[in-house]
């Protein structure tokens, strides 16, 4: 695998690349790596199974590109053996962006993203209509539209995965005919564009645009077809985990509207009735993921979604559900919103998996792993720039703004970070889904107060944005071996509630 990588990467930038980093792929059967260069250049690696897969994401990444549309560049292909090299987005999704400002701000919606949501559906029309005129349909995966036998593929998704994992009663012959029923209204709709499929905050990254303001970029829309309009904005503003407040999404449709009415004519109360029944084929299509993934795959993230999934349930059934009569289907969905197991949030360590990030020096020798299971990863920093050496930065630490600058001034250093941090989300992730307890993981470098401090943070800010599920705990050894460092801004040990004050 590495191999064709580093055939490809040398083949784009010139040079040959120093390291590879696994880089998580949540339900995907893909398997990704960034690819890093010796002077800080980056690509994602990704290698597809399905030969159909590729073709479809490699041919519409081609067709939106070809009219401007913010998606990755592909720098390589090796057709025979499913390998492909694209631009780097970096590491922060809309969702983890999210995730974190949510955290920092007690649990509300951060009005910093809104900005950003409102991008997204601005951009999103661009995908549908210009998009739609310029994609070869012959390559969609799996199919060529969202047709009848896409939506009752969801719809079985949800009845075998959800609903007889979650153990909830149902009369079989009477569910497939309101599914017939709730299939036939949604066909009735304009479905010439095209679909996405895909689109929510996990799938939109960020990065700063020419003003610093976040700008998104999309991925994964390889599963995009032919269909309706009103899927798209039903995906992402009925986002389980991003839990948009109605208000909010009810001003948020509104402003997509306004963007898809600057490209065709838009008959608003027409959209918004098709767009209750798209709503609820894709809660339905996302429960059925969750229960495959978190009631049978067991990983948390997905169960903690489904209590989030209930709750927009429950709102569209007090809506009146959709503009269709289906009983059997009523019914089923409130015997869901009737069970508090599945309306309670996972508690954030439900998984049990606590991970153990720190720092030390060389000098005083390994430090002491958890006592029971053992095992984890030590990183030595010590090949990095040393920031100690300068005895303006020597009494400070690497949550010091200064120490922070000088490290992140060296591409090296970025690109250490980032593969010590693909290494160890690949084990959180692995971790997660078979249940384990303990995860050590450790920085070292000749003092223990700048390199090794620095990483470790950078690495326990990432994994509690990731992780939401993860206890992270985390300890600087050298830290307590002397008085506390001046104008070092934090505690020598935080835990997932704590962040240091450096901006770390």
């Amino acid at each position: 695998m590495h191999d064709v990588f580093s055939r490809l990467f040398e083949r784009h930038f010139g040079v040959a690349p120093v390291s590879t980093a696994p880089l998580a792929a949540d339900g995907s059967q893909r398997r990704m790596v960034r690819v890093i260069g010796p002077g800080g250049e980056t690509a994602v690696g990704v290698v597809g199974p399905d030969a159909d897969e590729n073709r479809a994401f490699l041919s519409f990444t081609a067709s939106f590109r070809s009219i401007g549309l913010p998606v990755p560049e592909i720098y390589g292909v090796d057709d025979a053996t499913g390998h492909y090299l694209e631009e780097d987005l970096g590491d922060t999704t809309l969702f983890r962006a999210l995730s974190a400002a949510r955290e920092a701000g007690g649990g509300t919606f951060p009005p910093d993203l809104v900005p950003v949501y409102r991008r997204v559906l601005e951009v999103l029309p661009r995908f549908q209509v210009d998009g739609g005129r310029v994609v070869d349909y012959r390559v969609a995966y799996p199919r060529a539209a969202f047709d009848r036998q896409s939506m009752q593929w969801d719809l079985d998704y949800f009845k075998y995965h959800f609903l007889k994992l979650a153990h909830v009663p149902f009369n079989e012959d009477r569910l497939q005919r309101d599914f017939d029923r709730l299939i036939a209204r949604l066909l009735a709709t304009d479905t010439s564009h095209f679909l996405y499929r895909d689109c929510q905050s996990r799938n939109v990254m960020l990065r700063p645009g020419a003003d610093g303001a976040p700008e998104p970029w999309f991925i994964d829309y390889q599963g995009g077809r032919r269909g309706a309009l009103a899927y798209d904005p039903a995906s992402l503003l009925y986002d389980a985990k991003a839990a948009i407040p109605p208000a909010l999404r009810e001003e948020l449709l509104e402003h997509y509207l306004d963007a898809l009415a600057a490209r065709l004519p838009v008959d608003r109360a027409a959209f918004r009735a098709d767009f209750r029944g798209y709503v609820l084929v894709r809660i339905l299509q996302a429960m059925g993921a969750y229960g495959y993934r978190g009631f049978y795959e067991r990983k948390t993230h997905f169960l903690q979604s489904v209590p989030h999934a209930v709750r927009n349930l429950e709102a569209l059934l007090a809506g009146g559900l959709v503009d269709v009569d289906v009983p059997e289907l009523r019914a089923v969905l409130e015997r869901v919103c009737a069970r508090d197991d599945l309306r309670r949030v996972p508690d954030a360590t439900a998984s049990g998996l606590t991970v153990r990030v720190g720092s030390f020096s060389y000098r005083f020798g390994y430090p002491d792993g958890d006592p029971v299971h053992g095992g984890g990863f030590v990183f030595d920093c010590r090949a990095l720039d040393n920031p100690g050496l300068d005895p303006t930065l020597a009494p400070l630490d690497g949550r010091h703004p200064a120490v922070i600058r000088r490290l992140e001034s060296d591409p090296l250093v970025a690109g250490f970070v980032a593969s010590a941090t693909g290494l160890v989300d690949a084990q959180v992730a692995a971790y997660l889904a078979k249940g384990y307890t303990d995860l050590d993981v450790h920085f070292g470098c000749t003092g223990g107060r700048h390199r090794s401090v620095y990483c470790a943070e950078r690495l326990a800010a990432g994994l509690r944005a990731k992780f939401p599920a993860v206890k992270v705990v985390v300890r600087h050894r050298e830290q307590t071996r002397s008085p506390a460092l001046p104008s070092s801004g934090a505690s020598a040990t935080t835990t997932s509630g704590a962040h240091p004050s450096s901006g770390t």
